[in-house]
């Protein structure tokens, strides 16, 4: 920790004492040092610390003298019914004004409620026009929403490479959803050059942040060897991973390697709780389905009594993790690679656990 030196303290002895601030020699020392401080935001403050309501008493008085930042805040209480009714029409007045005073936040959130229809007709025109403001006054999220509307190419012009530039502008602000459709972009050479290492680091990075379709396809990148050297242990670790987060396909992908023993220990039971939690978001494997087929019942019925209480276990069980060499292998189990990096589900499916999307067969060690 850095000393401040006797003298300096007693100078900032001044930052306390903000009365005294025009006739104290002290705090005009320390501002000729340190510059002027910033006033510190009351109401900022009091949302921070969740007493929303005293954060709209404290915001409402500059909001109304056209306070950009007040009127933002007060927007963002009615737009999540913080310590209010939600009321998206309330929100979507407070985030106009904000917008028209120059607050790039609120251009963007005003652009999210055009873009979805809520407190404001669903205008998508609209919703691009107020990205692309935010956009250039440099708020990152907004770069990536422009991003995603060149690839879409109908209310921004079509250019992949316009995209994959604003996408690493957000990638390297660590916007994790950009770093992982940076990724994809690089494996894929869409608007940028092919780069697999390159785009394997990238969708590292939003595994790393706990995104867990980054975290799906990384491991897939892994079990297949692209953009990293093949490495079936980190495979299952980062599908586990997954899994653990609820995402049914990496739960069903996770139980397939649990049945197989690759890049980890062969455990029929496991694998059978894991494709259990994966059937009740709808997602079945008749696959998965033949690697199981020798499970004991003792077995299967203790598999689905701990998907039950999964994420705790069973009332009064000891271990619900039963010894792997109690149980019979299975005679050269046949392992379908989890996924193809081409077929990587969107976002929005892996959330969902799409029970469409399937591992499909390739060449398994």
């Amino acid at each position: 920790m850095t000393r401040i030196p006797p003298l300096l303290a007693v100078l900032l002895l001044g930052l306390a004492l903000p009365a005294l601030a025009q006739d104290n020699p002290a705090e005009q020392i320390s501002t000729d040092i340190f510059g002027p401080r910033h006033p510190v935001d009351e109401a900022y403050g009091a949302y921070q610390m969740g007493y929303y309501l005293t954060a709209m008493h404290l915001a409402l008085p500059r909001a109304e003298k056209g306070d950009a930042a007040a009127q933002t805040l007060i927007a963002e209480i009615y737009a999540k019914g913080q310590g209010v009714a939600q009321n998206p029409e309330r929100a979507a007045g407070w985030y106009q004004l904000a917008s028209r005073n120059g607050d790039r936040l609120a251009t963007f959130e005003l652009g999210m409620l055009y873009q979805d229809g809520l407190g404001v007709p669903r205008d998508r025109a609209r919703a691009a026009q107020l990205f692309q403001s935010a956009a250039d006054a440099g708020y990152i999220p907004a770069k990536y929403n422009m991003a995603l509307l060149h690839v879409e190419g109908i209310y921004a012009e079509p250019s992949l490479t316009r995209a994959a530039a604003l996408m690493r502008e957000a990638a390297e602000a660590e916007l994790a959803e950009a770093q992982y459709d940076y990724g994809v972009m690089l494996l894929e050479g869409a608007g940028v050059a092919p780069d697999p290492a390159e785009g394997a680091r990238y969708i590292s990075l939003a595994a790393e942040q706990g995104l867990i379709a980054a975290q799906i396809d990384y491991a897939t990148l892994f079990y297949l060897g692209q953009g990293v050297t093949r490495d079936l242990d980190a495979a299952a670790s980062w599908y586990r991973r997954a899994a653990e987060g609820g995402n049914a396909v990496a739960q069903n992908r996770y139980a397939k390697l649990l049945a197989a023993g690759e890049g980890v220990t062969l455990n029929l039971e496991d694998a059978a709780m894991w494709r259990s939690l994966a059937r009740r978001q709808g997602l079945s494997d008749a696959a998965l389905d033949r690697m199981l087929v020798s499970i004991p019942a003792e077995a299967l019925a203790r598999a689905e009594e701990r998907a039950r209480f999964w994420p705790s276990e069973p009332p009064g069980t000891a271990s619900a993790n039963a010894d792997p060499t109690d149980l019979p292998a299975i005679d050269e189990p046949i392992l379908p690679s989890p996924m193809n990096a081409e077929n990587a589900p969107a976002p929005a499916e892996e959330a969902a656990g799409d029970p469409a999307v399937d591992a499909p067969e390739t060449q398994a060690p």
